[in-house]
């Protein structure tokens, strides 16, 4: 226990003064704090899926570019199969069944067929926005809600229960779960030793006798299921409607994601929380009308320009710019991420 502490010094003491600082905000400002907080967590809940995807193709030595694909695909097919079919249950199942074909694809095109991965996965986001805007329908609507839950006992602690655990999607706490279940696989299972091991040393690992070729697809395949649902929370709980680009980058920022957090669930989790906590400030700036108050002068029109919704709505990705570039140099990839494996007596 000693050595882990020491290990994680640093963590804990971010993660520390982080709680500190939100609980703070919490109580002085309780006005408008719980709000925020939860649309920050409103926000993050497909970013955490869609990095938890990342993680697991990267860990397994796949880069996977096609996230927003994966998305935009599952949320179509979700909500369409919905509607048609008048059960949510089955518009769920539809668009994570979407994302495991959709992973099988990426899969198959990068480990079986040895196609450049980047490449595959930009195919795989053509295909996507393709098919997605050419066979859209309108004036359709869902027969339900994806239902909400409380969780007892946790619900009561302030802030995080409230934010967390109080009237959240289903989806929600999958997320929650999604991401501690990943991180306790990766490093503490035989399936996230070998995972680790073909990501970084393929060679060695097929020495051990792991079926490297095997294992990426598996891990690649099934990991579509969680952009699956990601792209169902989308379409069928965030929204209730299928529009196009209903991702917004989504897939693409969820990368950043899983990179500042160092290829980590955990650390990918919560850097999901500050880009939707950056969201938050950004609608919250925008309800408030900072700097479109009636004046003139030079310095009036510059904060009413700084201040404008379409320049607030770009702080998550401006955010995502200044943290790549605090973390460049900081964080290392796995070894063989991006790289075919050929065994020697192919």
């Amino acid at each position: 226990m000693g050595s882990w502490v020491a290990k994680n010094r640093t963590t804990l003491a971010v993660t520390g003064a982080v709680l500190v600082a939100a609980y703070a905000f919490y109580f002085l400002k309780n006005d408008i704090a719980p709000s925020m907080y939860g649309a920050a967590w409103g926000y993050a809940i497909p970013l955490v899926l869609a990095a938890l995807v990342g993680v697991i193709g990267e860990r397994s030595g796949v880069v996977n570019i096609g996230i927003e694909g994966q998305m935009i695909l599952a949320a179509f097919a979700g909500f369409f199969a919905a509607a048609f079919s008048g059960s949510m249950v089955v518009g769920v199942l539809a668009g994570i069944g979407t994302g495991l074909i959709a992973g099988g694809f990426l899969a198959w095109t990068t480990v079986r067929w040895r196609m450049d991965q980047i490449i595959a996965g930009v195919v795989l986001n053509i295909i996507a926005t393709g098919l997605t805007s050419f066979y859209l329908v309108s004036g359709e609507i869902l027969p339900g809600v994806i239902p909400n839950l409380d969780i007892p006992v946790l619900k009561e602690i302030p802030l995080l229960g409230e934010t967390f655990f109080s009237g959240r999607s289903v989806i929600a706490l999958v997320a929650i779960i999604a991401a501690v279940v990943v991180h306790l696989g990766l490093f503490h299972t035989r399936w996230g030793l070998r995972t680790r091991a073909v990501g970084e040393y393929p060679s060695a690992a097929d020495t051990a006798g792991i079926n490297v070729e095997r294992l990426r697809m598996l891990n690649v395949t099934l990991a579509g299921s969680l952009a699956g649902l990601a792209g169902v929370y989308l379409s069928m709980d965030a929204s209730s409607s299928f529009e196009r680009g209903i991702t917004a980058g989504r897939g693409f920022l969820a990368l950043a994601i899983m990179i500042m957090g160092a290829w980590r669930p955990l650390r990918a989790f919560a850097m999901a929380l500050f880009f939707g906590f950056v969201n938050a400030v950004a609608s919250q700036l925008q309800q408030s009308g900072l700097g479109q108050e009636e004046g003139s002068g030079f310095f009036h029109g510059i904060a009413s320009m700084v201040t404008a919704p379409q320049i607030l709505g770009t702080l998550p990705y401006v955010a995502t710019l200044v943290v790549l570039a605090v973390a460049a140099g900081r964080v290392r990839a796995p070894g063989a991420v991006g790289q075919p494996y050929v065994k020697k007596d192919q």
